[in-house]
């Protein structure tokens, strides 16, 4: 059997996301994209909540395209309100719709939203060697100084904690513990 970390305990669902896509860096906006709205979403909640929900909010978010959620009106905010298959929130509903329209720009400004965040921590994947998951920590300086420029941007939903939760799934940080068979090969790509 493989050793993982210790997070995604016995349920197949966490292990297929640990074992797949957790701590892959990524370059794609629109998975960039997604990452940060379902982070968004998170806030308060469990991972495990909103992976359950993955794919009602992917059909409710046209599929993150952020140029189509960028033009959501009442409307369809209202109708994102009135569905059950996602968190009914109209704050992380209306932030996804103004998050997306700061993307945008600073895709406008860069070039790519990529080129942008993976700038702000110099390009590469932070690499850590956490022996154990309770030395990782929720927040780090990486995160706050993340947080604090995409907030002075515009973005909502973004605190410390969210960012580095977004950073550990979009692989610009390895915190897969260095027992993990996931450890070497995400900073193999």
């Amino acid at each position: 059997m493989k050793e993982r970390c210790g997070w995604p305990g016995n349920d197949p669902m966490y292990i297929e996301y640990h074992d797949k896509e957790w701590g892959v860096p990524l370059h794609d906006d629109r998975k960039i994209f997604e990452f940060l709205i379902l982070e968004g979403f998170q806030a308060g909640l469990s991972w495990s909540t909103i992976l359950k929900k993955r794919d009602n909010f992917r059909k409710a978010f046209d599929d993150f395209d952020y140029n189509k959620i960028a033009e959501y009106n009442e409307k369809k905010i209202e109708e994102l309100m009135n569905n059950a298959g996602i968190i009914r929130n109209r704050l992380k509903i209306n932030a996804a719709v103004s998050n997306a329209k700061v993307f945008i720009a600073i895709q406008k400004e860069f070039g790519t939203f990529d080129k942008y965040i993976w700038g702000l921590i110099g390009g590469k994947q932070i690499v850590n060697e956490w022996k154990s998951l309770k030395e990782i920590p929720p927040m780090t300086a990486e995160s706050d100084f993340v947080s604090a420029d995409l907030k002075k941007r515009g973005f909502k939903f973004v605190g410390s904690t969210v960012v580095y939760a977004h950073m550990q799934a979009a692989g610009m940080v390895n915190d897969h513990i260095v027992t993990c068979f996931r450890y070497q090969e995400v900073m193999d790509r």
